[in-house]
């Protein structure tokens, strides 16, 4: 997947963003009528199939003409930065799990308990605290994990979250800000833009919920 392909789904789910900002406030809210405020549209609580990472993206203004990776020594310390590099490093190839575990550690991941972090799977080098790994997680091969997009005008940071017992398929990107459920599963190549409900699989460019197991 190219990294124009990227910006074409984020692009895509940024005008449907949009587009719901331009309905109805209720409706723009993800809740109809007869719904209380702060549940779903289906009366559900926040975060379900609606929840978009876009609401935990902290946006930070770039000053001047250049575009905000060109300035990305303001940002962090060039030696952090190094630091991560190598650790990243250690966290992709280092044949031990155990080992591949302790890297993420020393990056500032939260790991939780029986944590699978697998071969070539990239942990973001800028800000990889920000990531939360949670019991018993699975994150496949070769996957990426960003926690900072650098855009012309501004770069945007946000924490990830993996909950316990979710899988993450081989060469998966989850961009900043999203919220991956308790046992949920996302297909391999997916890129995953917005939350992912606890239970529930999701795949493609960008990752929407599949069918029910039995139709798949």
């Amino acid at each position: 997947m190219s990294e124009d392909d990227d910006r074409e789904a984020e692009e895509r789910d940024d005008r449907e963003d949009e587009e719901r900002d331009d309905r109805d406030p209720e409706e723009r809210d993800g809740r109809t009528a007869d719904a209380p405020a702060g549940a779903g549209s289906d009366g559900s609580e926040p975060g379900g199939d609606a929840g978009r990472r876009h609401d935990r993206v902290e946006r930070h203004p770039t000053p001047g003409a250049m575009n905000s990776l060109r300035g990305w020594t303001d940002v962090k310390p060039v030696w952090r930065i190094a630091l991560n590099y190598v650790l990243v490093w250690v966290a992709r190839v280092a044949p031990s799990l155990r080992v591949r575990n302790w890297a993420l550690r020393r990056l500032g991941v939260t790991v939780g308990e029986g944590v699978s972090w697998g071969l070539e799977a990239t942990p973001d080098v800028f800000w990889p605290e920000l990531i939360t790994l949670g019991d018993h997680a699975v994150v496949g091969y070769d996957s990426v994990i960003l926690c900072h997009e650098f855009l012309q005008d501004e770069y945007r940071t946000g924490e990830v979250v993996v909950g316990d017992r979710a899988m993450i398929g081989a060469k998966t990107v989850i961009l900043p800000g999203v919220h991956v459920g308790e046992r949920a599963q996302i297909a391999a190549n997916s890129l995953v833009t917005r939350d992912v409900p606890p239970e529930t699989t999701v795949a493609g460019v960008p990752a929407r919920p599949m069918g029910d197991s039995d139709d798949e």
